[in-house]
């Protein structure tokens, strides 16, 4: 087997091209003089990249000496709230994995987490394998504070056997929104479900893509300030678009009530012929016996969104805290740990077909499954690039949409309304 370099790097709104030199991998680790400890708490918890993560800690561990208290979560809101509480309290770890998108502000604004021009001071190759650009500012205080790993993208997932069945074609770039509109017809007339989706649990991908139907990659990630204002009209719209497939029954009938494990299970199981979901799952397919029957490809686009306009981005990363940085012994070990985690081999066995910050790009295996080459095909393809608006709206500020779906789907709520209100939540959040 042999490996090719795939520079999937990612911006808002454009690709930074750059002919950097190939930076060091792993650096030779520092002789430990005496045991120190350190506590990292990471979102790897249940995720299908975990074992990579543990692997390369242990091996942390065995080449340096230094030892690692590990906590590991699966990245919801409780896993946020309890990251916060934590910091609260004081027991914040020394190495944080975690969101740098405004779930990252109160921790930046009560400095109990170190930038990186900070640690640069000290540490002048810190992170000098990533590219700057790529390295998100935070939106407090325009700093860098994370340095990512893999980032992820967000697109469709095909059933080739309920396509295959019923003589459909798979979307590509050039099919418009309302040529996929027809095909969800013609799925539901021959007896399947067009899209496996529960809105009632995870409504936020189709919210993202149509939404982003009326805009642009320089304009889908701007939070709206004023119900009149064109970035709410776009969520207006978006909205009235899911609202208009449910009527149509293109969703599961329980759609407003199912789980998305459940939704997840129609699309496997040849029941429904589309997902939208994260690259985060693709290798969940990948390891089925069955993977071939699968491919990822775009979400239809309109005239305002070409369809090889994505949503990408890099949101996480990792923060060495105050706490750590003011302990000499542990901010040594801190320091050579993320540069570790987020060395060239490290970063390239987790990103595979994600995006990455990588100077040198992500070295990917060229032997890859059919599926996974589709889905890298899907990625090379694209045109356009934006960051998922959600993650520029606090949790409890998105619960008019996201944790009111029946209401609007059904009718019982106002659309405008729920934007409305999820615009003054963000305001007073801000205020």
């Amino acid at each position: 087997m042999y490996k090719k370099i795939v520079a999937i790097v990612l911006s808002l709104s454009f690709v930074f091209a750059c002919a950097c030199r190939p930076e060091t991998s792993l650096r030779k680790e520092p002789e430990v003089k005496q045991k120190v400890t350190i506590e990292v708490n990471t979102m790897y918890g249940g995720d299908e990249y975990g074992k990579v993560f543990y692997d390369a800690v242990k091996e942390w561990e065995k080449e340096t000496g230094y030892s690692v208290s590990l906590s590991s979560s699966t990245s919801d809101e409780a896993y946020k709230n309890r990251i916060l509480m934590d910091f609260q309290t004081g027991a914040e770890p020394d190495v944080l994995f975690y969101f740098n998108g405004v779930d990252s502000n109160p921790l930046v604004a009560n400095k109990r987490v170190i930038s990186l021009d900070e640690i640069r001071k000290v540490y002048p190759e810190y992170a000098i394998n990533m590219k700057v650009g790529m390295m998100k500012p935070s939106s407090y205080d325009g700093k860098i504070y994370a340095v990512p790993v893999n980032g992820y993208w967000e697109a469709l997932y095909v059933n080739l056997t309920v396509l295959t069945k019923l003589g459909l074609k798979v979307p590509d770039e050039n099919t418009t929104w309302d040529e996929f509109m027809d095909m969800c017809e013609k799925i539901k007339q021959g007896g399947k479900t067009p899209i496996a989706a529960s809105l009632a649990e995870i409504p936020h991908y189709w919210f993202e893509y149509c939404i982003y139907n009326h805009q642009t990659p320089e304009s889908h990630a701007v939070v709206p300030e004023f119900l009149v204002d064109n970035m709410a009209q776009a969520w207006v719209a978006g909205l009235y678009d899911i609202k208009d497939m449910y009527d149509k029954g293109y969703f599961p009938e329980n759609t407003l009530y199912i789980s998305d494990e459940e939704s997840k299970a129609m699309f496997l199981s040849n029941e429904a012929a589309f997902l939208l979901e994260g690259s985060w799952y693709a290798s969940t397919v990948n390891e089925r016996a069955n993977s071939a029957n699968y491919v990822v490809t775009y979400v239809p686009g309109t005239e305002t969104r070409k369809s090889t306009d994505i949503i990408s981005g890099l949101s996480t990363g990792y923060y060495i805290t105050k706490k750590a940085w003011d302990d000499e012994e542990k901010r040594e070990a801190a320091v050579r740990f993320v540069e570790y985690m987020t060395a060239n081999e490290i970063v390239s066995k987790l990103s595979k077909i994600n995006a990455t910050a990588l100077k040198s790009g992500a070295e990917v295996d060229e032997d890859l499954s059919s599926f996974m080459e589709s889905a890298l095909n899907m990625v090379e393809g694209a045109t356009g690039y934006s960051e998922a608006v959600q993650d520029f709206v606090p949790g409890n500020c998105r619960a008019p949409i996201f944790e009111n779906m029946q209401g609007l789907m059904q009718g019982t709520s106002s659309i405008e309304d729920a934007v409305r209100e999820v615009i003054s939540l963000k305001k007073q959040k801000d205020e």
